[in-house]
């Protein structure tokens, strides 16, 4: 039995988030049907984390087994034919039986972009919102979540997770000319996580809370406390890294 991984990226518009679920259609769904028409047997895939409905992934991960020896480049072109137009693969590598698409990553990387103007291109890429934004007190308090671990207060309840320690490396806003682009590197992420942060962030951009505020949200551990999540069509999943020796088989 030999494990590939395959880098993904899809248009998270028209699917109920990554995860298989009865009586809708995700993006892993797509994945399981397309390798197992190719294949002529059941494959299922593992993806390296669950994106809500309606979030996009310029970069995800997803390994699956399999006995049969097959040609790599024949594969990976005929499951480009078989997915929607919406979703794609990038590459498929052989990598070791101990890598996992969900477990191994070293560091993973989102962006939230949002628009300050209206435009019919972005409407389910962006989130709209006109309104004037102060991007120095944001990145003030972006740069604070650096200085903490647990971050259950932007977390959905009744999740899986064992812990809601994460170590956030980096966290930053950016203005490039009608978006708003926020970009955060954590080891791992909490579900809801960066779309509760960037909601509470908001609230200090037009200045309803403060920098205090902000790090008492964090200190208090309660979800309450912070602001509601942003809309989920502004959502990236932008990169996930592994380290070198996943692929050394």
């Amino acid at each position: 039995m030999s494990r590939y991984f395959l880098e993904l990226k899809y248009d998270g518009t028209n699917y109920h988030g990554w995860q298989v679920q009865q009586n809708a259609s995700s993006v892993q769904q797509k994945i399981n049907e397309a390798l197992s028409t190719i294949f002529q047997s059941e494959i299922l895939v593992a993806g390296a984390g669950r994106t809500d409905t309606g979030v996009h992934a310029k970069q995800l991960f997803a390994h699956f087994d399999i006995e049969q020896q097959f040609d790599l480049n024949q594969v990976h072109f005929k499951l480009n034919s078989i997915l929607p137009t919406d979703i794609s693969c990038t590459s498929i590598a052989k990598v070791n039986a101990e890598a996992h698409a969900r477990f191994s990553p070293t560091y993973r990387t989102y962006q939230y972009h949002i628009t300050t103007n209206k435009n019919p291109f972005t409407i389910n890429k962006a989130y709209l919102l006109p309104k004037t934004l102060n991007i120095a007190l944001m990145n003030e308090a972006a740069s604070e979540l650096k200085n903490y671990t647990d971050f259950s207060c932007f977390s959905k309840s009744n999740t899986d997770t064992h812990t809601n320690n994460c170590n956030i490396t980096f966290a930053e806003w950016k203005q490039e000319a009608d978006f708003i682009v926020f970009t955060i590197t954590a080891d791992r992420f909490l579900r809801n996580m960066v779309r509760a942060i960037v909601g509470t962030l908001l609230e200090i951009g037009i200045e309803k809370i403060n920098l205090e505020d902000f790090k008492q949200i964090i200190l208090s551990k309660d979800r309450g406390n912070a602001g509601t999540s942003a809309p989920a069509h502004g959502l990236y999943l932008t990169e996930i890294n592994y380290p070198k020796e996943v692929y050394n088989v």
